[in-house]
């Protein structure tokens, strides 16, 4: 299937970490080139050197989402390497699980900078040529706390839910611009971050890991974690010109984890 996407330009945010990296290869692998951004460097190189080896254009920036001022620096540095972008897939790193009662000001502060205000500012900068030139993929992932608040994750449930109507209010107003923006929420898939989380309750509940995750899977219709390639595959759908008429929307990629409808 031709996803429509040959020649566009993607930047990929959190592309060293288990979703980013496969978004950044299924879209590669569609024909897109790719600007990769992580705050680790060192986690991009391998992803890289394979989309290198596979000759697709690329572009690796070390990027701190706190760091407002670094925005028009990379999204330069893009465009002088691979043109702008048409492609923006918002994938930022969670925050520490806390309650959501007792965090201090300082905490809420640094994860909005980096979860939520980077993910709009960066959206700004590339939105208007993406408007101009009448095409734009606006992918936003969350979490599926959105719909179903996570225990302990007080911070995480809080600041991705605003990115909710935030994407929703503005799918709206570029919608007759060729743009779409659309939010996907990811349930449990087999990442770094799925293993960090399963540890850190067991370690709060004194119990073995793998009770946690076999409880965990439990709750899972599918019985299983999806993969990360699970998740790309919708991410890059909604990246192309296949999902045209698709905006506005939250998709679940869940494997039938979230009860309600």
């Amino acid at each position: 299937m031709n996803f429509g996407v040959k020649g566009r330009i993607a930047l990929v945010l959190g592309a060293g970490g288990g979703l980013g990296s496969a978004i950044a290869k299924t879209l590669a692998a569609e024909g897109a080139n790719i600007a990769l951004a992580d705050l680790d460097p060192k986690a991009l190189e391998p992803i890289a050197a394979e989309l290198a080896a596979a000759g697709v254009n690329c572009i690796s920036l070390q990027w701190d989402l706190a760091d407002a001022a670094a925005i028009e620096s990379n999204i330069a540095a893009i465009e002088a390497k691979l043109g702008p972008v048409d492609i923006l897939i918002n994938n930022t790193g969670g925050p520490p699980p806390t309650p959501a009662a007792g965090q201090s000001a300082a905490l809420w502060q640094k994860s909005f900078e980096s979860m939520v205000l980077s993910v709009i500012q960066i959206t700004d900068r590339v939105l208007p040529g993406m408007r101009t030139r009448g095409w734009g993929r606006i992918v936003t992932s969350t979490s599926s706390g959105v719909v179903a608040p996570i225990a302990n994750l007080g911070i995480s449930n809080a600041l991705r839910l605003s990115l909710v109507g935030w994407s929703k209010t503005l799918a709206r107003e570029v919608a007759a611009d060729g743009v779409t923006a659309n939010i996907v929420l990811p349930g449990r898939i087999a990442t770094a971050r799925i293993s960090f989380l399963d540890q850190a309750k067991a370690a709060r509940e004194n119990r073995p890991v793998a009770e946690v995750t076999a409880e965990s899977t439990g709750t899972i219709p599918m019985k299983r974690y999806g993969t990360p390639q699970e998740y790309a595959n919708t991410v890059a759908f909604l990246a192309s010109d296949l999902a045209s008429y698709i905006t506005g929307s939250v998709i679940r990629v869940d494997g039938g984890l979230i009860a309600s409808i």
